[in-house]
């Protein structure tokens, strides 16, 4: 009897090794017949954060890299996407007090991207703006295989301000302010750059994030380091000099930002050159409260300012090449679905109160999806040149939907 035990013990047991064996065997088959390659879940579009969190890539093949593994990390992938942005504005003003006013209904921006991998580490971008004159706003490559230091080229933001990178989803407010648009290249101050530069330019930068700190283990330096043409989008550079510029950022806790940014350069119109020396200071905190304040400085003349290429005009010289910006915006939680934001917004064209534009906004952000934003806002608009002074009201209604 119990060698009769003993023999069906073993036979039961042989059979499972040899049925184990088979499946063991099929498994490892099927593992090599299907490799299968993480990429990052998908972000938001105009993700504002500007580490690397938006970029790296969360998988990377296996050690000695295996040729399946590289051959199925060649296949691209493609994600689309765009955003439509509608306005209504109605201004106190009368037509004939300023001809640049905007009132009634617009189509403000519509933006169409294609984003993906071509190459496991390496990211791709196009993204254009197909309503108005259709032109392309940013085309890309980066690699991406270091959070601590990562490749871009191509045609993108400045690492200029803090705001500058910011999507109009996340400016919590109608419009970027004053400080990104005069001295970050969007409506530049100097003159002559195209107004639909939105802060763009071509050029290639190095970025990375550094020393993790604290429980979560977050980059306590964030840095940036660019040079580019200095011309603006879609155009070559029409002089022999290139723009350097940069910014340093410190994260005492998450999500906190305290940093500088500087800025050295030029730019050429109808043969005049004019330099961009520029520097900016700011804070941002972004959670449920929002807090961004920056504080900007630029030394270098208009195009304007000049009578001929390295001749400055008499009362341009007598005014001065400074002007400097500063904003500060606070974003409420009021309920999952409400943001209110208040903000103030200084302008002082050659850094004096002769020249100063000063706007107060109060918005109301009406969140009812991720990919679907109503805005309501009132503006005061308190500008002063020498020779005038004049008050006005603005109120704006926005449609944001993303897709």
């Amino acid at each position: 009897m119990k060698l009769k035990y003993f023999l069906s013990a073993f036979a039961v047991s042989a059979m499972s090794v040899y049925a184990n064996d088979e499946v063991a065997a099929t498994a490892v088959a099927e593992a090599s017949e299907t490799i299968e390659i993480t990429t990052p879940a998908d972000e938001e579009f105009g993700f504002s954060d500007l580490s690397n969190a938006e970029t790296l890539m969360a998988g990377k093949p296996a050690d000695g890299h295996r040729l399946e593994e590289w051959t199925a990390a060649q296949k691209p992938t493609v994600k689309f996407g765009g955003y439509i942005i509608g306005k209504y504005a109605w201004d106190s003003r009368s037509f004939d007090e300023a001809a640049s006013q905007q009132d009634g209904m617009n189509l403000r921006l519509v933006r169409l991207y294609v984003d993906g991998y071509v190459f496991r580490d390496f990211k791709y971008r196009l993204q254009l703006e197909v309503n108005g004159t259709p032109h392309v706003k940013d085309a890309t490559l980066e690699w991406v295989h270091w959070k601590q230091f990562s490749v871009k080229a191509g045609q993108f933001k400045r690492a200029f301000t803090f705001e500058d990178p910011y999507n109009p989803f996340d400016v919590g407010v109608g419009d970027y302010s004053q400080l990104t648009k005069k001295l970050s290249g969007f409506s530049d101050r100097i003159g002559g750059e195209a107004s639909n530069n939105g802060g763009r330019d071509l050029g290639i930068q190095v970025q990375g994030d550094v020393l993790p700190i604290g429980k979560d283990k977050h980059p306590f330096i964030h840095y940036q380091v660019g040079m580019f043409n200095g011309q603006g989008i879609n155009t070559w550079d029409k002089n022999k000099q290139k723009d350097f510029m940069g910014t340093i950022q410190f994260r005492p806790v998450k999500d906190l930002y305290i940093g500088v940014f500087g800025w050295t350069g030029n730019f050429t119109s109808n043969g005049i050159t004019a330099d961009r020396n520029r520097i900016d200071f700011g804070v941002k905190y972004e959670s449920d409260w929002t807090f961004r304040a920056e504080y900007a400085r630029n030394w270098g003349y208009k195009i304007s300012d000049y009578a001929s290429a390295g001749v400055i005009k008499a009362a341009s010289a007598e005014l001065g090449k400074e002007a400097d910006a500063f904003y500060a915006t606070v974003g409420i939680p009021c309920a999952k679905w409400l943001k209110a934001y208040v903000k103030y917004d200084l302008y002082r064209d050659y850094a004096s109160t002769d020249y100063m534009n000063s706007i107060y906004s109060a918005a109301l952000n009406f969140k009812f999806t991720k990919n679907l934003y109503f805005q309501a806002q009132y503006n005061f608009v308190d500008g002063k040149t020498l020779d005038n002074h004049n008050k006005y009201s603005q109120v704006w209604a926005e449609m944001y939907v993303r897709f």
